[in-house]
C-alpha cells in the first residue's frame, strides 16, 4: 500500500491514488466498526493531540471515537484551558505539547493557515480538521466515502454543491477532491454567497437558479448556511433563502430517480432541507455520512502514523 504522505492539511496535495487509498482502508476498518468488540491495537502505543480551539461535535467526536478504536492514547486540548489565553504564542504552545514525545495534532481553529503552521514548527503528523474559511479535508473524505458507498464509482458523476460557498470551509476541500476523483461539479448559490473568483474553487458550472440545476444531478450535496460566519445580511432572511435554495419535497420531483442528498451536518430544518428530504428513506445518506467519518479518520490516523497492519486484522 503506497502512501508517503505525512499531514492531511490540503487535499490538493494529495492524488486520487492517494485518496482511494484512505477510501479503500476506510472499508477494510468497516469491519472493526461492526463487530461487538470495536477496537483494535492498531495504534497502541501512539499518541494524538485533538487541538480544537473553536467548537465542534461532530469532527471531534468521531476523531476521539477514531482513536479509542485504534487504541491509540488521546489528549483533548483547546478552548479556554489553552494557555493562548494567558498570551502564550502558538508555536510555543505547540512546543510544549511536543515535548511529551506525541505523534500527531489534529487541530481545529477557526484561522486559516494554522494547521500549516502547526506542521512546520511541531515535527509530528498533523491532520486538519477545519481551518477559518480555508480547508476541511477529512469531511471532504467522508463526503466521498460516502458517495462512493453509495454510488460504487465516483468518475463521471455530477455533483451539485449548494448554498453558502463563501463561508465554507468545506467547499475549500470538498471541490478539489471531487473534481480530483473525476465528478463534474456545480456550484449553486445566490450570488451575495459566491466568493468573488468562484472559478478558483475548480467547479465547471456557477449558477443561481437551483430549479434549473437540480435534473441534472447524480448527487446534491446542501450546505449549512453558517449565520456565525456571516459578515452583514447576505440574503433577505431565512423563509427567502428556503423558497429559492431549499431542498424541499416540492423539489423532489425534478430531481433524478436515484440521486443522492448529503449534507455536512448540522442540519438547519427548513433552511438547507425539510424534514421529508433531510430523512428520505431512498435518497438521503446523512447519517451515513456521520458514521463514514470514524471510518475515514480511522484510515487517515493509521496511513499518516503508520501503525501495525496487525491490528486492522486483530
Amino acid at each position: 500500500m503506497a502512501f508517503d504522505h505525512k499531514h492531511l492539511i490540503d487535499i490538493t496535495e494529495y492524488s486520487a491514488d492517494d485518496i482511494m487509498t484512505i477510501l479503500e482502508t476506510a472499508k477494510t476498518f468497516k469491519q472493526v466498526n461492526e463487530r461487538r468488540i470495536k477496537k483494535v491495537p492498531t495504534l497502541k502505543g501512539f499518541t494524538v493531540v485533538n487541538m480544537f480551539n473553536e467548537p465542534s461535535t461532530r469532527t471531534r467526536s468521531s476523531f476521539e471515537i477514531a482513536e479509542k478504536r485504534l487504541s491509540a492514547d488521546s489528549l483533548n486540548f483547546g478552548g479556554s484551558s489553552t494557555a493562548t489565553v494567558k498570551g502564550e504564542s502558538l508555536v510555543d504552545t505547540v512546543k510544549t505539547l511536543c515535548s511529551y514525545k506525541i505523534d500527531c495534532i489534529v487541530v481545529r481553529d477557526r484561522w486559516a493557515g494554522v494547521p500549516r503552521k502547526i506542521a512546520d514548527v511541531s515535527g509530528v503528523s498533523v491532520i486538519d480538521a477545519g481551518d477559518g474559511k480555508h480547508q476541511h479535508p477529512t469531511q471532504a473524505l467522508l463526503d466521498l466515502y460516502s458517495i462512493w458507498e453509495e454510488k460504487g464509482d465516483l468518475n463521471g458523476l455530477h455533483v451539485g454543491v449548494v448554498g453558502d460557498i463563501s463561508h465554507s470551509r468545506v467547499c475549500g476541500s470538498l471541490i478539489p477532491a471531487l473534481k480530483i476523483m473525476g465528478c463534474e461539479v456545480t456550484v449553486i448559490a445566490p450570488p451575495t454567497l459566491l466568493p468573488a473568483r468562484p472559478d478558483i474553487l475548480g467547479a465547471d458550472h456557477v449558477t443561481s437558479n437551483l430549479d434549473e440545476a437540480l435534473p441534472e444531478l447524480d448527487v446534491v450535496y446542501m450546505l449549512r448556511i453558517q449565520r456565525e460566519r456571516f459578515e452583514g445580511a447576505p440574503y433577505p432572511n431565512l423563509r427567502e433563502y428556503n423558497l429559492l435554495y431549499g431542498l424541499t419535497q416540492e423539489r423532489d420531483r425534478l430531481m433524478k430517480p436515484d440521486a443522492t442528498i448529503c449534507h455536512p451536518g448540522p442540519i438547519n430544518r427548513g433552511v438547507e432541507l425539510d424534514s421529508f428530504m433531510a430523512d428520505h428513506p431512498k435518497r438521503s445518506i446523512i447519517l451515513d455520512q456521520v458514521y463514514a467519518g470514524v471510518l475515514v479518520r480511522m484510515a487517515a490516523l493509521y496511513l499518516l502514523l503508520g501503525g501495525s497492519n496487525d491490528g486492522i486484522d486483530a
